[in-house]
């Protein structure tokens, strides 16, 4: 991020005290402050106490649900799985109890026989629910879980021979992006030769592609959405290349000059939409299946500035820039 007074205001922003999640984030990972700085273990302590993670814990059940006791997966998105998915990005870990209540259940409740994971009404693994639940996992402090091990050999041995990983059958991998994001917060040192060459066939699969050039334009895919849930946006591709290390691949042009043309004057990125923003076939299956129909669920208002997205975009632009956020 380039050095300007607008860069120190929008850090200022994150640093407040109203979220402790994004300020911890912010401290970690845009000032890189180690986690005994006392900044950093106050912002830390402080999540499960107030702000988002707080109102989202709060609702957990005691035998470390949500919603619906009887299905982790359903409603979308108010149920278990969803607010994992959420609690993981927002800095909290097993050392909170009630993580790791819910954590115990996940993997009792998902991991499957074959090696991954996938919701209770299936007996075999499901790429984007193993990507999202092994992702989450590591976040959470699981990365040395045998379920969780197993879960990324299982990703490895299912990756696309062309490269990526495609839930929705060959040609329309950018549906799957969640395997990579799992492998870019999974510690290297754990990866084998079979993840690394996963990884490297599925990143070529997305550059070759510009992140995006794959069939018909796809407006969705270029509006700033929070939380993902398992959707793409050039953000959410942006955020697991760069975390990889492709981040000064010249194919990433494209996607980034979009990136840096959503931020607002004041510095700030704003959120868009929020989750289910679909268009075409699966707007008219909604249509069709209004019972089925997601609940929408999010932290920030849409068309505001958003503090997460803001976050999530400026790692992307420190990681390509190479320069501490506020210098």
């Amino acid at each position: 991020m380039a050095k300007s007074a607008t860069s120190t205001k929008v850090l200022d922003w994150l640093l407040e005290d109203e979220q402790p999640s994004i300020r911890y984030l912010a401290l970690t990972t845009l000032l890189a402050r180690p986690e005994h700085d006392p900044a950093v273990r106050s912002a830390k302590a402080a999540i499960p106490q107030r702000g988002w993670a707080a109102e989202i814990l709060a609702r957990q059940h005691p035998d470390g649900s949500w919603d619906d006791e009887k299905t982790l997966y359903r409603p979308k998105y108010l149920s278990t799985n969803w607010m994992l998915l959420v609690l993981a990005q927002l800095g909290l870990t097993r050392d909170e109890p009630r993580i790791d209540a819910a954590c115990r259940l996940w993997l009792s409740r998902f991991a499957r026989a074959d090696g991954g994971f996938n919701t209770e009404t299936s007996a075999t693994s499901h790429l984007c629910v193993t990507g999202n639940t092994a992702r989450a996992l590591v976040q959470f402090g699981y990365a040395d879980h045998p379920k969780v091990e197993s879960a990324f050999r299982w990703l490895a041995a299912s990756a696309d021979r062309l490269g990526g990983w495609s839930c929705f059958g060959k040609g329309r991998n950018l549906d799957s992006w969640e395997a990579l994001s799992a492998f870019a917060v999974y510690p290297r040192e754990r990866w084998t030769e079979a993840m690394a060459r996963a990884v490297e066939r599925g990143a070529e699969f997305y550059l070759s592609r510009a992140l995006h050039r794959q069939g018909a334009h796809y407006e969705p895919w270029f509006r700033l959405h929070d939380p993902v849930h398992y959707y793409y946006d050039l953000l959410v591709g942006l955020e697991f290349m760069t975390a990889l290390g492709y981040g000064a691949d010249p194919r990433l042009g494209e996607a980034l000059s979009w990136l840096r043309g959503r931020q607002r004057r004041d510095g700030r990125f704003p959120l868009d939409a929020v989750h289910p923003d679909v268009e075409g076939a699966m707007l008219a299956w909604y249509a069709r299946n209004p019972r089925r129909t997601p609940r929408p669920f999010a932290l920030e208002r849409p068309g505001r500035p958003s503090r997460m997205v803001t976050l999530r975009a400026l790692r992307v632009l420190q990681r390509v820039d190479g320069m501490p956020a506020g210098t």
